[in-house]
């Protein structure tokens, strides 16, 4: 059967990629939740933690976004 989950229950790979790019421009999440805003994703600072700690799925249109931020391919944001 089909699991959309990782084998240590997270609900993305990319939010660990995430926290590490976020870290190193060294910015809080409430100010990587405002730059996305900024460029058009309407997302806020909670939902930046939940995807950062794998309890919140992140679609590719997000992936668009935060790969924009960090000025980034998709390929580099969800590699694991």
């Amino acid at each position: 059967m089909f699991t959309n989950r990782t084998p240590d229950g997270r609900n993305n790979i990319a939010g660990i990629k995430v926290t590490e790019l976020r870290k190193n421009l060294r910015i809080s999440q409430r100010e990587l939740s405002d730059r996305l805003n900024v460029i058009g994703l309407d997302i806020d600072k909670n939902a930046v933690q939940r995807m950062e700690s794998g309890q919140r799925f992140i679609t590719d249109i997000e992936l668009g976004y935060l790969a924009k931020v960090f000025g980034l391919s998709l390929i580099h944001i969800s590699e694991p």
